[in-house]
């Protein structure tokens, strides 16, 4: 029973105050919880991403717009619809990560993604680096280091074609709700994750 101090437990909520107690009836309850929480994982998603909207850094164009122009470039180039929605989302870490960037996208985008696509977009930044760290006397060659890699041209080539061109003003970027369904069909379904099996839908 719970005493005067604390809320009372519903029904549905595992009644543990440290994991050592807890029973596999409390952790059916939290499984049932995160079914149901990680449907809305696109949104959040989403919503994080439009924190970028307004946000110019001093680019030409704001971080999101430089996001959804990465996504068109890359829709039009006809890449796949994951590959699309990491190039829509390789730059959501600008506001948690200002120093680690690619990280943050790379770790949200992992469960749900390929592997030479988590790849490319966790070491874009080191790629991009090609077309400016020499104007900040840094190494424009520290991709140099991932010569031989497999993904290594997979990864170039997206910072050529779908990132490093995507700062165009005038140019006729799609907007995001041409995009959410991609980030929905994605999000739906994780491939990798320790989970996964624990919080399978019963067919």
């Amino acid at each position: 029973m719970a005493d005067g101090h604390h809320h009372d437990l519903h029904d549905d909520q595992a009644r543990f105050k440290a994991m050592t107690e807890g029973t596999a009836e409390d952790w059916a309850i939290i499984a049932n919880h995160a079914k149901g929480f990680n449907k809305g994982l696109a949104d959040r998603v989403l919503a994080h991403l439009k924190l970028l909207d307004g946000d110019y850094g001093g680019f030409p164009i704001d971080r999101l717009t430089h996001s959804l122009q990465s996504a068109t470039l890359a829709h039009r180039d006809g890449m796949d619809e994951e590959y699309v929605v990491c190039a829509l989302l390789h730059d959501i870490g600008d506001t948690l990560g200002s120093y680690n960037h690619p990280d943050i996208a790379a770790a949200i985008l992992k469960p749900f993604v390929s592997e030479a696509n988590h790849w490319m977009v966790a070491n874009h930044g080191i790629f991009q680096g090609y077309y400016f760290f020499h104007h900040l006397g840094l190494d424009r060659n520290l991709r140099d280091q991932f010569r031989g890699h497999p993904y290594f041209e997979h990864t170039a080539r997206f910072c050529h074609r779908h990132d490093q061109n995507a700062f165009d003003p005038a140019y006729d970027t799609l907007p995001l709700s041409f995009f959410e369904p991609l980030v929905q069909r994605l999000f739906a379904t994780p491939k990798n994750s320790i989970y996964l099996k624990a919080l399978r839908e019963e067919a």
